[in-house]
């Protein structure tokens, strides 16, 4: 086990904290926004345990964070579909820590149609089961390592999707389906969870740009007031509210859609 004292929070020269005590677990990790964030935190200095559906998806982006020159990450498999594929992740977490700081609920299925008949009813379970209920089944798994933790945060994604009279994506009903039982699963844990110091913090996004983090084009991306929301807005939306003293609990993300 991993000793759990902690040093004063060091700051960059662009003001972004520092991660170097965080341990930061993030689920689906393999591709998209979840390798975008594990990579970012891991250059602050956080512990990283990501998750992907198949393993050697999770080792590549470890193996990328490392050859970055991070060690401290950790690859593992986690169907979130599947309650006893989530235990053995919390479990290989717990393993090699004694503690989680920050869970990052990035998973769930996208599911795109023009219609409730445009898709199959293995679809719609897949979707459903993996952002409804891996969500709830995540948090409830590593919920005891967040306990251990001196400033425990839950971070969800969910999505525009998950707002109450939005209707602008392509996404299938079971995709808002799905998303607005993450909405309502974080609303009243922020509530249950504040009197043990749990910060249960959600981003409602639109579609997003998400630019390779290891490629040129993630410094020179445009983000001016045309430009749709990005995926280094939202990680700076993370650190922002990570970031903040204990006594502020920023519940909610919201986004205006260009």
């Amino acid at each position: 086990m991993h000793g759990t004292t902690r040093s004063t929070k060091r700051r960059l020269g662009n003001d972004t904290m520092r991660w170097d005590n965080h341990r930061v677990v993030i689920t689906a990790a393999g591709r998209d926004f979840g390798r975008t964030l594990a990579i970012r935190l891991a250059d602050l200095g956080a512990e990283v345990f990501l998750s992907a559906r198949r393993l050697a998806a999770a080792q590549r982006v470890r193996d990328e964070i490392r050859d970055r020159g991070h060690q401290r990450v950790h690859a593992f498999a986690c169907d979130l579909t599947d309650p006893a594929s989530i235990r053995d992740f919390a479990s290989g977490v717990a393993e090699h820590t004694d503690r989680v700081d920050v869970l990052v609920n990035n998973g769930s299925r996208y599911l795109t149609g023009p219609d409730l008949l445009s898709a199959t009813d293995a679809d719609v379970v897949d979707t459903i089961a993996s952002g409804a209920t891996g969500t709830v089944l995540t948090t409830r798994s590593f919920l005891p390592l967040l306990l251990n933790s001196d400033t425990p945060d839950v971070v969800t994604m969910v999505s525009a999707c998950g707002t109450p009279g939005h209707h602008r994506s392509d996404a299938h009903d079971a995709f808002y389906a799905a998303k607005s039982a993450q909405a309502g699963f974080t609303e009243i844990l922020s509530k249950r969870l504040r009197a043990q110091g749990v910060r249960v913090i959600s981003l409602y996004p639109p579609d997003f740009d998400n630019a390779d983090p290891l490629s040129e084009e993630w410094a020179t991306t445009s983000r001016e007031a045309e430009d749709a929301l990005t995926a280094q807005s939202l990680v700076e939306c993370i650190l922002f509210a990570v970031a903040q003293p204990r006594d502020c609990f920023i519940k909610a993300f919201h986004f205006e859609q260009v």
